[in-house]
């Protein structure tokens, strides 16, 4: 990690943006819209939904869109009777049965664990869709008769979120159970998303002191940043912040939601002595936090703050929770990117998980 005596100065700051992830972060907002257009066409289950049960494969940058629709559907009204999870890994939940709908999430095609995953649910359903650029996986749904929604090559997974969010929200909420409110409260969600994240993109992309991700980057620089959420709207967000650190940044991260870490995590802020203070924490606060965990917030900054580097709050702008979840995303990439720079590392590669990948396929 750098040390602030180590950190570029501005004018040297962008020279280990190699593939240009600033440019992929500043037309985030483009991105949005093309995914939503996506959505509006995408492929639907070919059989008409008999159950509520959504079960979406897929890894990193491929699953967290799931997380984060779960996390929407779940926290409005009129989509709650969805039950979605996300799985990663090579087989299914044991709850997967002939109704369940299956999405197959992977950006390249050639994910392993989803492979392996959705090959067994080809013998388990017939409600299953794709989401990929193309590889193996796109060539099999084409075999097979399943629905496919291609979305666009040439980005790291991570950074094409929206192309992961946005399409599986639009095929999720045309589900016979999603309220026709429901659905006219996200296409306003939708507009004000973009409209938050267009107002964002420019304040994001100039260094400075006032933009708020350069400065909080600059304050997490040199730390292992811990991220807290509540479990609900927030806990998928919560991942992002720490999965975007851990791969931009290439700096450790960990995280965990309240109220649960009050049992539990919140007893070892003590020890070992002295590395706690290697440590700073984000809170990703929001309005509609049960009034319960908010008091709790309060109560562990006043509890932890003595142990810990720093604490800093993080608050969602806008009425809907899209738009609140999309620009509390929003600033934790441009968080991550500027602590890649202020680590002097390239944010785009990740040559350990390509490391591990090439371990793996010697090991076959």
């Amino acid at each position: 990690m750098a040390s602030k005596s180590s950190q570029p100065k501005v004018g040297d700051l962008f020279n280990a943006d190699k593939a240009n992830m600033f440019n992929v972060l500043l037309t985030f907002p483009e991105q949005v819209r093309h995914a939503i257009s996506i959505g509006d066409e995408a492929a639907f289950f070919t059989n008409k939904p008999e159950s509520n049960d959504v079960v979406v494969l897929g890894l990193g940058g491929s699953a967290i869109g799931g997380d984060l629709v779960r996390s929407y559907c779940a926290a409005t009204a009129g989509a709650d009777s969805l039950n979605i999870s996300v799985s990663r890994g090579y087989t299914l939940p044991g709850t997967v049965n002939d109704k369940t709908l299956v999405v197959a999430s992977s950006y390249s095609g050639d994910t392993e664990e989803t492979l392996s995953a959705y090959q067994t649910a080809r013998k388990k359903t017939k409600n299953l869709l794709c989401i990929s650029t193309g590889g193996k996986i796109s060539a099999m749904a084409k075999k097979q008769g399943v629905p496919l929604i291609t979305i666009p090559k040439g980005f790291q997974p991570r950074c094409a979120l929206g192309y992961s969010f946005f399409p599986l929200l639009a095929t999720v909420m045309r589900h016979p159970s999603v309220t026709a409110k429901a659905r006219k409260n996200t296409q306003a969600a939708l507009l004000e998303t973009i409209d938050v994240l267009d107002k964002l993109s420019g304040l994001y992309a100039m260094p400075g002191p006032k933009n708020p991700a350069f400065q909080l980057a600059k304050k997490l620089a040199g730390t292992a940043p811990v991220i807290y959420s509540a479990n609900e709207r927030m806990d998928a967000v919560n991942l992002r912040w720490r999965g975007q650190i851990q791969e931009n940044a290439k700096n450790v991260a960990f995280g965990h939601v309240l109220p649960e870490m009050n049992h539990n995590e919140i007893n070892g802020w003590g020890y070992p002595k002295g590395v706690t203070k290697n440590f700073s924490v984000v809170l990703l606060r929001d309005v509609d936090d049960h009034p319960r965990v908010k008091i709790r917030f309060d109560a562990l900054k006043g509890i932890i703050k003595s142990n810990v580097k720093s604490i800093y709050e993080v608050h969602g702008e806008g009425t809907s929770l899209m738009a609140r979840m999309f620009s509390a995303i929003y600033l934790g990439d441009w968080v991550s990117f500027y602590m890649a720079m202020l680590n002097n590392v390239d944010p785009s590669p990740v040559p350990v998980i390509m490391k591990l990948k090439a371990m793996l396929a010697d090991a076959k």
